[in-house]
């Protein structure tokens, strides 16, 4: 009888970026998406007229993992602290304490709810790791994402 190969999923960056003109203001998230065996690359935009800072880099993180049509291994490259360790930190305990985080002593809803769920969903679907780059240092696909996002947010200002 002859064995199957396993699959090797496909791996692919996912660039990501969210721009804000004031928070709240007029938003836009951008991300890029790159086949690492192929080299080809796909991108998107969008936004908002009035949203914050945060809203716009959770945006751009999940519509770019939406654009996935099958199961990958994604290396999601941004420079959103508070995308990065949400997802890799935070996440896990908000879920186990009923999307509540503690502040001052008190439960508080987790900020975003509803785009943490959406993204919660999305990464359960794929291998996802997280790499923190500098915003606005000279990294390329990170510097075009803030180009595309901020573009995004003019066309509300």
């Amino acid at each position: 009888m002859a064995t199957r190969p396993r699959s090797k999923l496909p791996t692919v960056q996912l660039f990501t970026d969210g721009a804000c003109k004031g928070n709240p203001g007029p938003g836009g998230w951008a991300w890029i998406l790159r086949h690492v065996e192929s080299g080809t690359e796909k991108a998107d935009s969008g936004g908002e007229p009035k949203t914050t800072n945060n809203r716009m880099e959770l945006l751009a993180v999940i519509n770019g993992l939406r654009a996935l049509k099958r199961r990958a291994n994604v290396e999601v490259i941004t420079d959103s602290v508070y995308v990065a360790r949400g997802s890799q930190e935070w996440m896990p305990q908000w879920k186990q304490n009923g999307w509540r985080r503690r502040e001052g002593g008190r439960w508080r809803p987790v900020k975003n709810v509803e785009l943490w769920q959406q993204l919660d969903k999305l990464l359960s679907r794929h291998q996802v790791r997280f790499t923190l780059v500098r915003g606005h240092s000279g990294h390329p696909e990170n510097e075009r994402c803030d180009r595309m996002a901020v573009e995004q947010a003019a066309r509300y200002a």
